[in-house]
């Protein structure tokens, strides 16, 4: 391991003695919503701080002025760029994902390194993706002595997510990529979330888990949208289809600088692979019946797919099911879409 650069690993420069977490001391206890079926852990980070470990560099207010300034740079509000303050709520971030020595870690927009900074001292190995290509060259440049951090400057959205993962984890002469999956960790824009959502969770034979600081509202409509409201949508039967979703933590908007007009959440998404996805034929002709389900979101569904079959063949389905003949989207489970699927599909 002493041969290759990427286990390089050198001391991080320290912290100042003058520390403070703001945590809640008694969070309360685990609820589980029976309709969503996840569990929810309500905690919560009170105010901005962070973490006494003398192995570590200040990114509080004036640590992260301090880097922005030295690019002569500011926040841009066309990426979403809010950063992290709160030490304590990045070591919760490694903490959810269970980060440990040796772990392969996709970061995804690390801007002054925050996040990186705690990811590193746990003992990752990290890909990181950042488009702000100022910010991608002053984390370079703050880890370099570490050779435990790859960059590369691209738009998470748009790159080939998987061949960069395939190539870096060869890089890696201790791990085996064909046995091996990395982890996901970010403190996400709130702007691109459900992109990102979208794009990794079907990427369970290269990742076992996504960790992501998103938008507090975005997070509980992810996680525990309920049956027959206005918030249940085609995006809530793809999280269930590929992960098993978790609200772990609530962040206050004081966190972030600038200070953003939303709280946030901590929420992981542990990703299942393909033989533990719900028995449909292909994903790809399922999603296209939920996503024409919703598409008429009030209409009944012998309607919204009457385009994939007659409405009697819809009606005598639903109550194969034992769903009454004028249900809606809304009212059906992710299970209950499997099962119309299978029956209304010509496999």
């Amino acid at each position: 391991m002493a041969s290759s650069p990427l286990f390089s690993v050198q001391s991080l420069p320290p912290l100042s003695s003058s520390t403070t977490l703001g945590r809640s001391l008694n969070p309360p206890t685990p609820t589980y919503n029976a309709t969503a079926g996840v569990q929810r852990r309500r905690l919560y980070i009170a105010c901005a701080g962070r973490s006494s470990s003398s192995s570590r560099s200040p990114d509080d207010y004036h640590g992260t002025l301090k880097a922005l300034n030295s690019r002569g740079r500011f926040p841009r509000k066309s990426l979403g760029q809010h950063y992290m303050l709160n030490s304590a709520i990045n070591e919760q971030l490694a903490s959810a994902a269970n980060v440990k020595e040796g772990d392969v870690v996709l970061e995804i927009g690390p801007g002054t390194g925050s996040l990186t900074n705690i990811l590193l001292d746990a003992g990752a190995v990290i890909l990181a993706i950042e488009k702000d290509q100022h910010m991608a060259a002053l984390v370079s440049e703050r880890f370099a002595s570490t050779g435990k951090l790859k960059v590369l400057t691209e738009d998470i959205i748009k790159c080939h997510v998987r061949s960069h993962m395939s190539s870096f984890l060869g890089s890696i002469k201790s791990v085996d990529p064909k046995s091996r999956r990395a982890k996901v960790i970010s403190n996400l824009p709130f702007n691109i979330s459900t992109d990102v959502v979208k794009l990794l969770l079907p990427m369970g034979d290269i990742f076992t888990e996504v960790v992501l600081l998103l938008q507090d509202e975005t997070a509980l409509r992810l996680v525990e949208s309920s049956l027959r409201t206005s918030e249940y949508r085609p995006i809530n039967i793809f999280v269930n289809f590929y992960s098993d979703p978790e609200y772990i933590l609530k962040v206050p908007r004081t966190n972030f600088f600038p200070q953003p007009n939303v709280d946030a959440a901590v929420v992981t998404f542990k990703l299942k692979q393909a033989p533990d996805y719900p028995p449909v034929s292909s994903p790809k002709s399922f999603f296209s019946m939920v996503n024409s389900a919703f598409n008429g979101k009030r209409k009944m569904l012998r309607r919204s797919l009457q385009h994939m079959c007659t409405s009697l063949e819809i009606e005598n389905a639903l109550g194969n099911l034992g769903l009454p003949a004028t249900s809606r989207p809304e009212e059906l489970t992710l299970d209950d879409f499997v099962k119309l699927h299978n029956l209304i599909v010509e496999v």
